[in-house]
């Protein structure tokens, strides 16, 4: 193989004549598939996993924000509640919750007592424990449902102003 070469002038020409010439500024977008079945878009070739995208597909982009920059406040015409209202709300809301907790206290009471009673009876075809486990088990799973309601609407009740 034999290189030639080309006279400077020649070569500052082609050089010129191509930097005049306008570059597309599209990037190749391939598209990834790991072992787990994820897929990721990304500009470079991560592997043998990857196939790169016809340019001619239209790529939608989602800016950030820049990091350390403040969010986008409301807008101006966006309706404001006065602290009045804001208060009268959250006692109202506080109100609901309390009454749902004290309706939620009663019915796992009501709850415990039937498990109780259920407990108490021995029906005659459940020879095996394992019935009697069957048996109680929708009263056991209505008695735990309730717990985590009483939970959850005190840790609502907490966090209410």
């Amino acid at each position: 193989m034999t290189l030639t070469r080309v006279p400077l002038s020649l070569s500052l020409s082609l050089f010129l004549a191509l930097g005049l010439v306008p570059v597309s500024a599209s990037a190749q977008v391939y598209k990834c598939v790991d072992s787990s079945g994820k897929i990721s878009y990304t500009n470079e070739r991560a592997g043998k996993s990857c196939e790169a995208l016809s340019n001619a597909q239209a790529v939608s982009t989602i800016s950030m924000r820049p990091p350390g920059s403040a969010p986008a406040s409301a807008p101006t015409s966006f309706p404001k509640v006065s602290n009045n209202a804001q208060q009268a709300r959250d006692q109202g809301r506080r109100q609901v919750l309390e009454s749902e907790l004290a309706s939620e206290q009663a019915a796992l009471e009501a709850s415990r007592k039937q498990l109780a009673e259920q407990e108490a009876i021995r029906q005659g075809n459940e020879k095996n424990y394992q019935k009697v486990l069957e048996r109680l088990q929708p009263f056991k799973d209505d008695i735990d449902r309730r717990e985590r309601n009483i939970e959850a609407l005190n840790k609502e009740l907490s966090g209410a102003r």
